[in-house]
């Protein structure tokens, strides 16, 4: 008698997750965050929803843990640590580094899409955005603070100034131009931002 070994819960457990993930990111790209719903999300990922339920509250939930695995697979690929900026001891090509590669997901279609349409639906739900703020948008401008922070203390940036304010120079720029088309968003871009808020604008 042959024996079969049981099924593997925890790797069915995870196909099932991601492919949640990806219905959902696909979803609200396509119909935006309003028509996009459990059912939907269910349906296109080929699971019940109560596995949906039985993982996350709402749709919100859903796809804010959809962003922040993109966010790991992004940094995997480009071999960098997620939710961290390097410190290699010279702060303007850390920021540089970073905000290439949030270049590179804004670019990405599979990003972009669902991002733009959480980030218009965040704007007349306040309760999504103040969600979108705290768990996706939040803990991300930290890890500015906590790499100016980290050059305040060797000497490479005032420390006088207060770190949430001055990320803001070099953050706030890219997501206006991203999110109204107001111009192109290149490496180029971003580096000569870095330069500006490290610099300023004053003769050298």
């Amino acid at each position: 008698m042959v024996n079969k070994s049981a099924p593997d819960a925890t790797r069915r457990s995870e196909r099932a997750r991601r492919a949640i993930h990806e219905a959902a990111l696909a979803l609200v790209a396509e119909a935006g965050y309003p028509k996009t719903t459990i059912e939907g999300i269910a349906a296109r990922a080929g699971v019940g929803k109560q596995t949906i339920y039985r993982w996350w509250p709402s749709k919100a939930e859903v796809l804010l843990e959809a962003f922040l695995d993109l966010a790991e697979q992004y940094a995997r690929q480009a071999g960098t640590v997620p939710y961290e900026i390097p410190d290699t001891g010279d702060v303007a090509a850390d920021l540089k580094a970073v905000l290439r590669a949030t270049v590179d997901q804004l670019l990405d279609p599979r990003f972009a899409a669902p991002s733009r349409a959480l980030a218009a639906e965040g704007l007349v739900d306040e309760q999504l955005g103040r969600t979108v703020v705290a768990k996706l948008l939040e803990p991300q401008l930290q890890l500015y603070v906590r790499r100016l922070r980290a050059a305040q203390q060797a000497g490479q940036v005032r420390a006088d100034v207060d770190p949430r304010i001055a990320l803001e120079l070099f953050v706030s720029p890219l997501a206006q131009r991203w999110l109204q088309h107001t111009g192109p968003i290149t490496h180029e871009y971003t580096d000569t931002l870095v330069d500006y808020a490290l610099h300023g604008l004053a003769p050298r």
